[in-house]
């Protein structure tokens, strides 16, 4: 489905915003994913996301839609992400503040 740029921002917006990173350039998906904003359908990017309808309501709806990295999903019939990347926080204290987004495969 093609998205306009106002409901790619909208759905942008819903993304876990991070303290430590601008949340107009990062976010997080479900999963703990960092994707980037500009990097919206770019399929070889460590960041790339898409934009997944977690609803069985009508897809077209901004209340239905949420931020997924690429490789993650949203599964409407168990009404659960499914998760293949995350956040790679190994070796970083939960207190620390990270210099690079880092993704890992699950």
């Amino acid at each position: 489905m093609v998205f306009d740029d106002e409901t790619v921002q909208q759905v942008w917006d819903k993304g876990r915003a991070v303290h430590d990173r601008e949340p107009e350039v990062w976010r997080k998906d479900a999963c703990g994913a960092w994707i980037r904003r500009e990097h919206y359908g770019r399929e070889h990017s460590e960041y790339g996301w898409k934009i997944a309808n977690i609803s069985s309501g009508t897809p077209g709806e901004v209340d239905n839609l949420r931020p997924f990295h690429l490789q993650n999903d949203f599964d409407r019939n168990s009404g659960k992400a499914r998760c293949r990347v995350a956040a790679d926080r190994e070796a970083i204290p939960a207190t620390a503040q990270i210099d690079n987004p880092r993704n890992r495969n699950m």
